[in-house]
């Protein structure tokens, strides 16, 4: 096999497979502190905006780990990146399951969530590399291990939390984490041809001229757009535990909603990619933000428990595309050379709306006494994404036009 060869080849999807399975490992990091935060406000006294804190810090981490991390990967590649990553989350769950003040353990999700980002955008980033014919399916299926681990987990740990409570349950999160993501680094040591990569830089040189975008100025409005998106795509997903509490049907039954929606997310992602592959990233964008927006306001009316099941699953159904259509608008019309950090840095802009979304629909609770206008705050900065994505697709058909 030559060297422009290994682009969509039989090791191509071993390496994703791979690259999947840490994902779901690694990325338990972002979710973990969802699925405590009951626990955590009542062992502290803390009202509900408090109590999102951690999450805001893990989120904060997460997002500057996946900006920081990528230009990392683009010189040094991805085993280094995880190797580090993966001591820093590890022993980030065993350190904040032993210290005893609210202000140490918020401080160290910073930490956990930093060492998180390294199983997601430059893990999309490096499996993007790998492919050309079929990158939008490959980006989805990478981009799933997200959400495989919020909905394995929270299974995995519920037994955990009931016996011996969340420090338990971080205890056990930091020796997987050590344990799996380590040693599975090591097995992607190997880098991208040049041959390979000048392969897809020609590709995405083409796209790039025909856009009518400049690099810089594509990157400012799909950072816009992932904020707004993610504020929206962040009121369900953090705050549904406490929702169902707050409505007398207990954490289990949150956090069973939390999965249901995260497989959901799995499915849509895996759709999404399909479709990307035909149509393009940015309207397979433009339909799942579209369709997250008509999830939300179903969300509006519902308090039965069994509609708000139906609402949590149409909802995953909805979104879980979103995000992984921004690395393959990003791999589309950008080089391979400076996938890690454009990837990364569109990505660090979307966990930026989902810390901000978070705290937003806590503090929105604070005042009002209910969930009701924090998911109006939601649909609106939706309505911001679906905005800036029709400009998008609008200039871009304008400037095809014109060249044509």
């Amino acid at each position: 096999m030559g060297d422009g060869d290994v682009l969509d080849s039989g090791y191509s999807w071993r390496r994703l497979a791979l690259s999947l399975a840490l994902s779901i490992v690694g990325n338990v990091g972002m979710w973990a502190v969802i699925l405590v935060l009951p626990s955590v406000q009542a062992e502290f006294g803390l009202d509900r905006a408090d109590s999102t804190l951690p999450y805001t810090l893990t989120m904060a981490g997460f997002a500057l780990g996946n900006g920081l991390i990528g230009r990392a990967v683009d010189r040094y590649g991805i085993t280094q990146a995880l190797i580090g990553a993966g001591i820093l989350q590890g022993a980030g769950f065993l350190v904040a399951a032993v210290f005893p003040g609210f202000l140490a353990v918020t401080v160290l999700h910073l930490f956990i969530g930093f060492g998180a980002a390294a199983c997601f955008a430059p893990l999309i980033a490096d499996v993007s590399l790998w492919f050309l014919r079929r990158r939008g399916i490959a980006v989805a299926l990478i981009a799933s291990g997200n959400y495989l681990s919020g909905a394995l987990w929270p299974l995995l740990l519920s037994g955990v939390i009931a016996g011996g409570g969340w420090r338990a349950a971080y205890s056990v999160l930091g020796v997987a984490v050590l344990a799996v993501v380590i040693p599975g680094a090591f097995l992607l040591r190997r880098r991208l041809p040049d041959l390979a990569v000048a392969q897809s830089d020609r590709m995405s040189l083409a796209r790039a001229r025909s856009s009518g975008f400049s690099p810089l100025a594509l990157t400012v409005m799909l950072g816009l757009a992932g904020i707004g998106c993610c504020v929206a795509m962040s009121m369900p997903q953090v705050h549904i535990v406490a929702f169902c509490v707050d409505l007398g049907y207990g954490p289990a039954v949150g956090g069973q909603m939390l999965s249901l929606m995260l497989l959901g997310g799995v499915a849509s992602r895996i759709l999404s990619g399909l479709l990307a592959d035909r149509i393009g990233g940015v309207r397979t964008l433009l339909i799942g933000s579209t369709l997250q927006t008509m999830a939300l306001v179903l969300y509006l009316p519902s308090g039965g428990l069994t509609s708000l099941y139906l609402v949590s699953a149409v909802f995953g159904l909805s979104q879980g595309g979103i995000v992984p259509s921004y690395a393959v608008i990003v791999r589309e019309y950008l080089p391979a050379r400076e996938a890690g950090a454009r990837v990364g840095l569109v990505i660090m802009t979307t966990i930026v709306g989902m810390a901000l979304g978070g705290w937003m629909a806590g503090w929105i609770y604070d005042v009002s006494g209910s969930y009701f206008l924090a998911f109006v705050n939601g649909i609106a900065w939706n309505l911001l994404n679906i905005g800036i994505m029709l400009l998008i697709l609008a200039r871009t058909r304008r400037a095809g036009a014109l060249a044509a």
